[in-house]
């Protein structure tokens, strides 16, 4: 599912227009994506919980030449799913 289709799938199951559905989705990536970039974590209840994970500095080779390299830290954003999730996945 791409993010036009997901658009399409709320609009239908809210009964919205495709073009309030989209300001929607969008509205919600934005403040996800915002709240990440600040550090904090959100939850959903029954859905599961965003947050970010601090990968520390590495080591890693060159795939072409083989030589060592520094991989530098990074952040990287995580999802937990939640127990509504879970359950609704392993047919509960």
């Amino acid at each position: 599912m791409n993010q036009t289709d997901l658009i399409a799938a709320v609009a239908e199951r809210a009964g919205l227009t495709k073009a309030d559905a989209g300001k929607a989705v969008e509205a919600l990536v934005g403040t996800i994506t915002d709240t990440l970039k600040a550090g904090d974590e959100i939850r959903i209840t029954g859905f599961g919980t965003f947050g970010v994970s601090n990968r520390g500095e590495r080591q890693g080779r060159n795939p072409q030449t083989g030589a060592p390299i520094t991989i530098a830290a990074s952040k990287a954003a995580k999802f937990t799913a939640g127990k509504g999730v879970k359950d609704a996945l392993n047919g509960g």
